[in-house]
């Protein structure tokens, strides 16, 4: 379906009213029905995707820098996704477990072919949350130790395993106390705002103490199982981490026996103009979390880990109902085709590399911006006051006026001050330059 270039579907404003109507309706209905926890970021109501667009109900087309939470990786409803859905349900539609069918040695043939050295034996699920917590198991199940390094300002989930090592934000964990025991976390390396006030120029990777004195005063290396980091924070800030740090930490794991795991489950995917972030820092981990953009909107994650690993892990002592969907399964081939013949990472590299150049001389040009920092399609524009204070209410009017101007956004960050782009890696240079208009726009206006 291709949108019309005027963002309506139809002429005249009789159907924008009654597309307004349909959309105030429908809010309704829903805030009546579903439980206020789940929080929907806007109040848009979307009736179809196309690419990098959305249109709404009364018929306005949105450039979509959110991918619905970096999952659409590579465009709403791309055709070759959608004719593998529909031939994969008139054929089957579930398994439970129950038997064999071919998706389920075709896919992970395919993923193999692009997943780290060694990482070749898999375990599929339905949400990144539940790669975590089948992580964590088996990395318990492995190595026979309890104990769980892992890092403030991380996202891993909203279940009870990944919450525990969840830090990003204190009203996550709030109220859901006792979580899972022997967690212990450590700084991320998050250097435009280092916990001992070091600047990147001089820094001499001090912060990496903090995982050294909790390994000498609140748990022996001995008994800890694994570390879990994102290799790019994701819903903490946007963060890349210095390479040496991640090296640090893989030496220090290789040392004491402990599993390195990187929750790729944002960064992974193409997403940063490489299949994973991980590949940015030249370091192989253990065990690798996907999720998102694994499936191109279908549910779909998986716990990636070698042999050496995996294969020990007995039958029954982990498993899934829905996991490994046939559906799920073909959507997420489809969607490694279609990087590949589409040539995705390239492109996210190419387009991304332009957009953080602009980003920086925007940075020049506003002082509210304090930071410009990312790979590939995965960018974080942090926003301050003086002296860097978190600048949340700016960042709400930017996110305010795109979206009137017809660019969805979505922030993040504990003080919820950083914006983060995340379009579909199938942008072109010139929507991508269309899309940082209009967020230039919104930044003047918001002064």
């Amino acid at each position: 379906m291709i949108m019309k270039e005027n963002g309506n579907s139809c002429s005249g404003t009789r159907m924008s009213k009654e597309g307004e109507t349909m959309r105030e309706d429908l809010v309704t209905r829903t805030q009546r029905l579903l439980a206020p926890s789940l929080v929907i970021h806007s109040d848009i109501v979307v009736k179809r995707g196309h690419g990098v667009y959305l249109e709404s109900v009364d018929g306005k087309r949105y450039l979509d820098f959110t991918s619905g939470l970096a999952v659409a990786n590579v465009g709403h409803s791309h055709p070759k996704i959608v004719e593998a859905i529909k031939k994969q349900a008139e054929e089957l539609v579930h398994a439970g477990c129950m038997f064999y069918y071919e998706p389920l040695a075709e896919y992970p043939e395919r993923l193999k072919e692009v997943t780290p050295p060694g990482l070749d034996r898999f375990f599929f699920s339905n949400s990144g949350a539940e790669a975590i917590e089948g992580a964590l198991k088996l990395a318990r199940y492995f190595t026979g130790r309890q104990g769980i390094l892992a890092f403030s300002g991380a996202f891993h989930g909203r279940t009870y395993g990944a919450l525990s090592l969840t830090a990003s934000n204190a009203k996550y964990r709030n109220r859901y106390a006792p979580l899972l025991p022997s967690v212990y976390h450590a700084p991320y390396p998050y250097c435009y705002r280092c916990d001992i006030g070091r600047e990147p120029e001089t820094c001499s990777l001090e912060c990496f103490g903090h995982v050294e004195t909790l390994l000498n005063r609140l748990i022996a290396p001995e008994e800890i199982a694994c570390a879990v980091i994102e290799p790019m924070l994701g819903e903490g800030g946007y963060v890349v981490p210095p390479a040496r740090y991640l090296k640090k930490l893989r030496k220090l794991c290789d040392r004491e026996g402990i599993l390195l795991i990187f929750d790729e489950v944002q960064s992974g995917m193409g997403r940063t103009g490489r299949w994973f972030a991980s590949e940015h820092f030249g370091i192989v981990p253990d065990i690798m979390t996907l999720a998102k953009g694994i499936a191109n909107g279908m549910p779909l994650s998986a716990v990636v880990s070698s042999g050496r690993i995996m294969d020990g892990w007995a039958p029954g002592t982990h498993g899934t109902t829905f996991g490994g969907n046939p559906v799920s399964l073909c959507a997420a081939a489809a969607t490694l085709r279609v990087i590949e013949e589409e040539r995705l990472l390239e492109n996210a590299a190419v387009v991304g590399s332009k957009a953080l150049e602009r980003l920086e001389s925007m940075k020049d040009r506003h002082p509210v911006i304090g930071d410009v920092r990312g790979r590939g399609l995965m960018i974080g524009v942090e926003f301050v006051r003086e002296g860097k204070e978190p600048d949340r209410a700016t960042v709400e009017k930017i996110m305010k006026t795109c979206l009137d101007r017809g660019l969805l956004l979505v922030e993040c960050g504990g003080d919820k001050n950083i914006l983060r782009l995340i379009p579909p890696l199938v942008i072109t240079r010139e929507e991508m330059d269309h899309g940082l208009d209009i967020l230039e726009e919104a930044i003047v206006k918001s002064a």
